[in-house]
């Protein structure tokens, strides 16, 4: 089995994210559970700050480009914890679609090579209008 190039610290952020987004996608389901979804976000954000570091998590999250986001996540969030878990939940999704909105592209071609399900995905994504004109056109390198 090929190594990932993460360190095992990398490794266990990725499992905090990955747990965080089972628990969004479960306070969801469970008709927008505000402690499901507070989990989530926990997880979420001990994951990447686990993956890209402390100070590299400040930095991205108060970038001027991404204050609407940020603000918006955080709103979000604190709207779940004020037991409004729908209302902060769309908040949240907002900020999320800005904070991380550049990397689409990026997740989408990951998607495609995926080994069973990556065609599919591929075409799913080849039908959303103005997505696949756009891929890998806000990254860095």
């Amino acid at each position: 089995m090929p190594t990932m190039w993460l360190s095992d610290t990398q490794k266990i952020g990725v499992a905090f994210c990955s747990g965080g987004g089972f628990f969004l996608i479960g306070g969801v389901m469970l008709f927008f559970d505000r402690a499901m979804l507070a989990m989530g976000n926990i997880l979420f954000l001990i994951g990447l700050t686990i993956i890209i570091g402390p100070q590299k998590t400040l930095l991205f999250f108060a970038r001027k480009q991404k204050a609407k986001g940020t603000a918006a996540f955080f709103l979000g969030l604190l709207l779940i914890l004020m037991r409004w878990p729908l209302i902060g939940f769309c908040v949240e999704l907002y900020g999320i679609m800005v904070l991380f909105g550049d990397f689409l592209g990026t997740i989408a071609s990951f998607a495609r090579n995926a080994p069973v399900v990556g065609p599919y995905i591929g075409m799913l994504i080849d039908r959303v209008p103005g997505f696949a004109s756009r891929r890998n056109a806000e990254l860095p390198v």
